[in-house]
């Protein structure tokens, strides 16, 4: 699973940040690869539900797991948003 190299994670998070008084429907990221999705949700009274998906590689995507996360809308996600673009950009020394 690969989530750097320009697939946009953080900007996703970001927009949804950005978004904080709402949108219709359900907005979606892929990993390059296609194994790890996210798909946010903006639900009444303001707050965010990520839906996280681990998949098994296509063409065969024999299993799958999927948990959510609810994040209030605007800060708490501008917050998660900062911490996975830190993680992305860190490097081990």
């Amino acid at each position: 699973m690969r989530t750097w190299d320009g697939d946009g994670l953080d900007t996703f998070l970001s927009s949804l940040a950005e978004d904080f008084r709402g949108w219709e429907g359900t907005r979606t990221w892929r990993s390059l690869e296609h194994d790890l999705t996210i798909s946010a949700e903006h639900r009444p009274g303001g707050y965010v539900h990520l839906t996280w998906g681990i998949h098994d590689r296509p063409p065969s995507e024999a299993w799958h797991f999927e948990t959510t996360t609810v994040h209030a809308a605007g800060e708490e996600m501008r917050n998660l948003a900062a911490e996975v673009r830190i993680f992305l950009t860190s490097t081990i020394n």
